[in-house]
């Protein structure tokens, strides 16, 4: 996605566990699949139905997109099964593409991105010369067909992120079903609408093979769909990751995860006291966007920031940086009363376990903690606004800072070349995405080091 500014997440997660998608879940994301069934089952055992569930598939779904009534997995999956009539989808088909372009315009219109400001950068992603160039990356010396049947289960709290698996997905030419949550908000209402609206103008291969549905909490239609599937998106925590594992794919189909990730930022300290005022302010509002959005529960959310430089000269930047914060998120963020609260229950928690030897704030909106071992930053959830601070003497060292959940580091006054070295340094240790302040929310088609599009197809060999 192409900045991704996304607000009102509806975030249902425990303060304090840890976060779980990328296109920045908020901590512990709720999958809506309950416990308690057994998995791993012998061929040909008959799973047995919970109590309230219907005979063919468990519980009922509810069609989301296209809009329908209520039918069984069973029922959703022999829909699926039936080819279009004039034959099934391709990478790349421009009914598929016409169709996405069309759904892409509705959400850049002023009445959608006044209401929902975070739907303008999924617009973007499915712009009709995105969705080409994307397609066009694919293109080598073997044929690429689609993998399938494909499984999407985004979590409850974040309203956007199955928009972008899903889009892919369809893109790559598979049948897709998305499992959404019946409490997910606004945003993904809005997705939903403009879905729904896009079928007026849409090949009817559209309806046929995409499909969005909503259910109570059922293992059984979690296994039943997880059967039928080719390949299963989950996005989310290890807790949820792994619960959703628990239901067994064929043989031959595969999971792609996105479990609990933590993001970084980093700042040249001379860089920030050379730049004009201007490239000041704009870089202190776009890092805003970065750590208020999804309340700083994203999973590519900056939670410490890394500054490299002097010490005076640090201090220096670092309170420049903290005002003119402070000031963005008084302006565009107002706080609310148990979040703030959070806030300072982190911050103190911080200060009485060790992790922080100093905690200022900064109004009602930033707290900066201190940190006592830059090389032990708070990877957990502190609270919105919460931020470790801690100086190093050269970029370099942050290698030995990262480990492997750390997913994103937000950079501001480093040469592309630098940058580079600290990823060859790294070796995959961490940090798939290097990138400017106001881009750590923004989706992109490689995420967590994954080619989703790729991802999504199958490669055919032809030898003759």
């Amino acid at each position: 996605m192409i900045p991704e500014a996304t607000s009102g997440a509806d975030s249902e997660a425990a303060p304090g566990t840890d976060s779980g998608t990328t296109v920045g879940a908020p901590p512990g994301a709720d999958f809506e699949a309950a416990s308690g069934t057994t998995v791993g089952m012998a061929p040909g055992t008959a799973f047995q139905a919970a109590p309230g569930t219907v005979p063919g598939g468990g519980c009922e779904l509810v069609p989301r997109f296209p809009a329908g009534a209520p039918l069984t997995a069973d029922a959703l999956l022999e829909e699926l099964a039936r080819e279009p009539h004039d034959g099934p989808l391709t990478v790349g088909d421009e009914r598929i593409t016409a169709f996405l372009a069309a759904v892409g315009r509705r959400l850049l219109s002023p009445a959608v991105t006044r209401a929902h400001p975070e739907l303008g950068p999924l617009g973007f992603f499915l712009r009709r010369a995105e969705i080409t160039r994307a397609v066009d990356q694919l293109r080598g010396e073997h044929l690429r067909v689609p993998c399938g049947l494909v499984l999407h289960i985004p979590p409850a709290n974040v309203d956007t992120v199955f928009a972008y698996s899903w889009a892919l997905s369809a893109l790559a030419g598979n049948r897709n079903v998305v499992r959404l949550s019946r409490r997910a908000g606004g945003a993904a209402s809005a997705v939903l609408a403009a879905l729904e609206a896009g079928l007026a103008g849409a090949h009817p291969a559209v309806a046929q093979t995409q499909r969005i549905v909503s259910c109570e909490r059922s293992d059984v239609v979690t296994a039943r769909l997880s059967a039928a599937c080719d390949l299963r998106i989950i996005w989310g925590g290890d807790r949820a990751v792994n619960d959703i594992r628990r239901h067994p794919l064929a043989p031959h189909a595969r999971d792609l995860a996105f479990p609990d990730r933590s993001s970084l930022a980093v700042i040249s300290t001379a860089a920030w006291l050379a730049a004009p005022e201007r490239v000041r302010q704009a870089a202190a509002e776009a890092f805003a966007d970065d750590v208020y959005w999804f309340d700083q529960a994203a999973c590519s959310s900056p939670r410490t920031v890394f500054w490299v430089g002097g010490a005076e000269e640090t201090t220096r930047a670092r309170d420049d940086l903290a005002a003119r914060l402070a000031a963005t998120a008084a302006r565009r963020w107002p706080v609310d009363t148990a979040m703030a609260v959070q806030r300072r229950v982190g911050a103190y928690g911080a200060a009485a376990d060790g992790t922080a030897r100093e905690v200022s704030f900064h109004g009602n909106a930033l707290t900066l903690l201190d940190l006592t071992d830059p090389a032990d930053p708070p990877r957990h959830w502190l609270g919105t606004g919460t931020l470790g601070h801690a100086r190093l003497g050269s970029l370099p060292e942050l290698a030995g800072i990262v480990r492997r959940r750390d997913q994103t580091l937000s950079a501001f006054g480093f040469e592309r070349a630098e940058l580079e070295a600290l990823a060859r340094i790294l070796a995959g240790r961490g940090v798939d995405r290097i990138v400017p302040f106001g881009q750590a929310l923004a989706f992109h088609a490689v995420w967590d080091g994954i080619d989703l599009l790729r991802e999504c197809t199958r490669l055919v060999t032809i030898s003759v």
